[in-house]
């Protein structure tokens, strides 16, 4: 039988050649729910922030006014609900309570990322209507003008320049799934959290387990930010680019350079 170290770092070293490959094995997991859940929550956020700045006007069809008003009542709900609750509760109450409710029974992988999914939908959907409405009403009067249809003008023209206003927020629901998926493990989701709790009863190293799964998520919060930033870097384009142009009048305003010419002196 393995003997624990009694110095701090010595069960450091311990726990990481005894457990190493599971708490790995649970970190690998918790970011495979993150990414899953932001990427599905981002889609499930673009869909209903659309929705919500969907134009009213009097002068549409009385039918459409009252369909698409219920719609975003149902969607503002939706929101609410899900950005004013702890995804833990919200955890709880889906996976337990769709079973007795409704008869759902749910396996805790469907449920881990349906939750995570929805939850993230939610901030999104705030997230993007602010981006959509950040964008200066010109560009929608312009698309219209040209004959573009609603749908039209988001996906060609203001969505594009939404998303780049909006990519910080979409970096920063990534990490703050990364740590929130620790929620999960009251459901049995076997994640990095639910793994260091077993690690820590089996010895009773309680601070250095979670001294390692700390480490561990900030490695991989640090990661990503990294990652996230050198993308929204490439976004913005090269810092060092010049205009170019093919109208003649830009030529008038001092654009066009002509070579010297040599002045010959008698």
């Amino acid at each position: 039988m393995n003997t624990l170290p009694q110095d701090f770092f010595g069960r450091i070293v311990f726990i990481i050649q005894k457990y190493g490959f599971t708490l790995i094995e649970g970190a690998g997991t918790t970011l495979i729910i993150a990414l899953i859940g932001t990427i599905v929550g981002c889609l499930i956020g673009f869909v209903v922030g659309v929705i919500q700045t969907i134009p009213i006007s009097k002068k549409d069809n009385i039918f459409k006014r009252i369909f698409v008003r219920l719609i975003k009542i149902v969607l503002d709900i939706y929101v609410e609900v899900f950005r004013g609750t702890p995804m833990m509760v919200q955890a709880m109450f889906i996976f337990y309570g769709s079973a007795i409710m409704f008869n759902i029974r749910m396996d805790m992988w469907t449920a881990a990322y349906f939750i995570v999914s929805i939850n993230t939908g939610a901030y999104m959907a705030e997230t993007v209507r602010g981006g959509i409405l950040s964008i200066p009403e010109g560009q929608t009067e312009g698309a219209m003008a040209i004959g573009m249809t609603h749908f039209q003008t988001m996906l060609y023209v203001i969505i594009p320049q939404a998303l780049r206003n909006i990519m910080p927020q979409i970096g920063n629901n990534l990490i703050i799934n990364i740590k929130d998926t620790c929620v999960l493990s009251s459901i049995g989701v076997v994640e990095l959290f639910f793994v260091t709790k077993t690690v820590s009863g089996a010895y009773y190293t309680v601070f250095e387990a979670y001294s390692i799964t700390m480490i561990i998520y900030l490695i991989m919060t640090v990661f990503f930010s990294k990652l996230l930033r050198l993308f929204e870097k490439k976004l913005n384009g090269p810092e060092d680019y010049s205009l170019s142009t093919t109208d003649t009048l830009a030529y008038t305003s001092g654009m066009l350079k002509y070579p010297d010419k040599e002045v010959h002196h008698e």
